[in-house]
């Protein structure tokens, strides 16, 4: 399906749009900037009509009730006083306002006018279902025209999204194109970034180095890659709450999530105290896993045999070592490794066990510079500060309670960046 100037399409007519696509991109970019305050209006008025049941079609597909939750939260970052918020927080009041330099020594003045990129392209991920249309809407707050690539996981929301909103404000009809285009169609998606000023690429390492690829020289690569989130432990505030917390985390998130555990690392570098912690928390997990239960089948069934290939594979080269011990749970389970390296789990309540102590840390995390991002600290009143600190050195962007670790906050950074500023440009006019 694709969706074009306000109108839908099927796939079949992709190759006729994208030929198109040029020409109607440069009339749009002929027209007055897109004014923020359209697109917060329209946003605000689609988020409160989904929260008041107005469209009650669009969460039948969801099946999950927890799913349905998630997707109403998220839903209300597109109010009013949230996109308003966030506009401020990352763009400052009255951005796109021209300024005036006075400059020392002598040396001209000059307007400094900041402007929308022009063209983003949107290469999402599919694990979030609402990801996508939040990609979009940042771009559109920026001014830009979007070109949206649905990931092969998305079920129909998005494009319902952008249907309602394109309905509640035409306005913005040719600022919004979004097609379902698979990933092995290169040529399409050459085409689509070459008439792009940037790429915002939601995704893996294969995913980010196949768009560096194919990007044309010139275009800015904005990169928001898969991370690996974490917990660490030294000692405690309120044993029970936190490991409960932590373990309702890992199996509401199914550690799906760039910010979902991966990895638990102990500060000890005693075997028998990771063992010790293993049958501790494998309770709590087992708790949650009923509480959460998941649902997903065929991804749980891939991940057992990968496991179990794993084994053999280990079992039957002698060269590798063992993973290390197993504390098999009901529907969850433990890895207590001998290495400290961080990596990703086995998902959906598989969680990875590690020692690392505090002084290994930098050594450790700095190796894993480029997946960091979030860290659940777990730790006494009296140490959270300064391991709080050890933690940002390493290159951590987001140090939170394990709660709350995959949480959303209104003025947060993506990966430690404003998107908002990567979706803006600086143009510099002599008097």
């Amino acid at each position: 399906m694709i969706v074009a100037n306000g109108m839908t399409y099927d796939a079949s007519q992709q190759e006729m749009i994208l030929s198109t696509l040029e020409t109607r991109i440069n009339e749009t970019r002929m027209k007055a900037q897109l004014d923020p305050e359209i697109v917060i209006s329209a946003f605000d008025t689609l988020s409160r009509s989904l929260e008041n049941g107005d469209y009650p079609d669009f969460f039948n597909r969801i099946q999950s009730l927890h799913a349905q939750d998630a997707i109403t939260q998220a839903l209300h970052m597109f109010r009013r006083d949230c996109l308003e918020y966030k506009m401020k927080a990352e763009l400052g009041s009255r951005f796109f306002v021209p300024k005036l330099t006075g400059p020392p020594l002598g040396f001209p003045r000059i307007q400094i006018d900041p402007r929308p990129l022009g063209t983003l392209l949107h290469i999402a991920a599919g694990n979030m279902d609402i990801l996508p249309a939040y990609s979009v809407a940042e771009g559109l707050l920026a001014g830009n025209i979007n070109i949206l690539k649905l990931p092969s996981a998305d079920n129909g929301i998005t494009v319902e999204i952008f249907e309602l909103l394109l309905t509640i404000e035409p306005r913005l009809r040719d600022y919004i194109y979004i097609f379902d285009t698979p990933s092995s169609d290169i040529a399409a998606l050459k085409k689509m970034a070459a008439v792009s000023d940037g790429i915002a690429v939601w995704g893996g390492d294969e995913a980010v180095s196949a768009v560096r690829r194919f990007a044309p020289t010139g275009c800015r690569l904005i990169e928001w890659g898969h991370k690996l989130g974490f917990a660490y432990i030294s000692g405690y505030e309120n044993k029970e709450q936190e490991l409960t917390e932590l373990a309702e985390h890992i199996m509401m998130t199914k550690q799906l999530l760039c910010s979902s555990c991966q990895v638990i690392y102990l500060d000890t570098r005693n075997m028998d105290e990771m063992a010790d912690f293993c049958k501790t928390f494998l309770p709590y997990l087992e708790k949650a896993a009923e509480k959460y239960p998941v649902e997903d089948v065929g991804a749980v069934a891939e991940m057992t045999l990968r496991r179990y290939s794993d084994m053999l594979e280990c079992t039957l080269n002698s060269t590798r070592n063992m993973e290390g011990q197993v504390f098999q749970g009901k529907h969850c389970s433990l890895t207590a490794s001998f290495d400290s390296d961080l990596e990703l789990s086995y998902m959906y309540g598989n969680c990875i066990v590690k020692r690392l102590p505090e002084e290994q840390m930098m050594t450790c995390l700095r190796k894993s510079k480029g997946y960091l991002q979030t860290a659940a600290l777990i730790t006494s009143s009296s140490r959270r500060e300064r391991l709080t600190e050890l933690l940002i050195r390493c290159g951590v962007n987001r140090v939170m309670r394990a709660g709350n670790m995959s949480d959303s906050f209104l003025g947060e950074a993506h990966d430690g960046e404003f998107a908002l500023r990567k979706y803006t440009r600086i143009v510099n006019v002599s008097l």
